[in-house]
């Protein structure tokens, strides 16, 4: 996983989401980056919460669809 700017501008909206299965996820991934600690373990729980989001939200309409699969698709970089 790349990190850059976009990513971390992602996992924020994420982390402010207010649904627990990516907001938690996104608020360990954000302490673990801020921190300097491993991202690894953080981001794979943080990719698998957002695969679980994009099967169970991803075509609802809302504004998150498209940022579930922007999102993976940055993940696998």
């Amino acid at each position: 996983m790349t990190v850059n700017a976009e990513l971390v501008a992602l996992v924020e909206k994420f982390a402010e989401s207010g649904w627990d299965l990516i907001g938690e996820p996104a608020k360990a991934w954000l302490a673990a980056y801020s921190s300097g600690r491993d991202l690894n373990a953080a981001a794979e729980v943080l990719v698998k919460a957002v695969e679980q989001a994009d099967v169970e939200c991803g075509s609802c309409g809302c504004e998150f669809d498209p940022l579930y699969k922007q999102f993976l698709a940055m993940a696998k970089q």
